[in-house]
């Protein structure tokens, strides 16, 4: 219902196409990072990760579901990394915000016409990503990996993947969207 009432407001129509991309972005940054040149060796050796363990999964599966879960990462960074959004759900269950004749309505498009561009840029979006991987997938992370009695190095290198990743999707969306 919140995600409706915000893609019903006046002025904020996501952009799927980006949304769509962003979700890309973890898979980029997991074939980078998850390199064994760059952090898979180490990554495999803290997980108990091995190439026999990796050559039986169900790649198809596994890639399809990274992509759904990314897909959810995406629509919710939008509205981590858009303060405009922040407006239309403070306004939108007043009765005239959806009254195209309505005295909210013609306010709110007046206010986008002259703030709707502010703090839209990669690097805002950037910095709010990387704030939402310290925040948020950092102590996900390193509460799991506790729980499961994984190394540090297996924590920091999965955190690290995850703050990238997000820090990478809000500069796409934000300046995109």
């Amino acid at each position: 219902m919140y995600l409706a009432l915000h893609l019903n407001s006046p002025l904020m129509q996501p952009n799927f196409l980006i949304i769509f991309l962003a979700a890309l972005v973890p898979m980029a940054v997991g074939f980078i990072w998850y390199n064994p040149k760059v952090f898979g060796t180490a990554w495999m050796q803290a997980s108990g990760m091995t190439q026999e363990k990796a050559k039986s999964s169900n790649m198809f599966l596994v890639f399809g579901l990274s992509f759904l879960f990314a897909l959810f990462l995406s629509i919710e960074m939008t509205f981590l990394v858009i303060h405009q959004v922040h407006l239309s759900s403070i306004l939108m269950n007043e009765p005239d915000f959806h009254d195209p004749n309505g005295q909210l309505h013609h306010w709110y498009l007046d206010f986008m016409e002259k703030y709707g561009k502010n703090f839209r840029t990669f690097k805002h979006g950037a910095l709010h990503g990387t704030i939402a991987g310290i925040l948020l997938a950092f102590p996900i992370v390193a509460t799991n990996g506790l729980f499961e009695q994984k190394s540090w190095k297996y924590i920091w290198i999965n955190s690290g993947y995850w703050i990238v990743s997000f820090a990478l999707m809000g500069g796409v969306i934000c300046a995109f969207s």
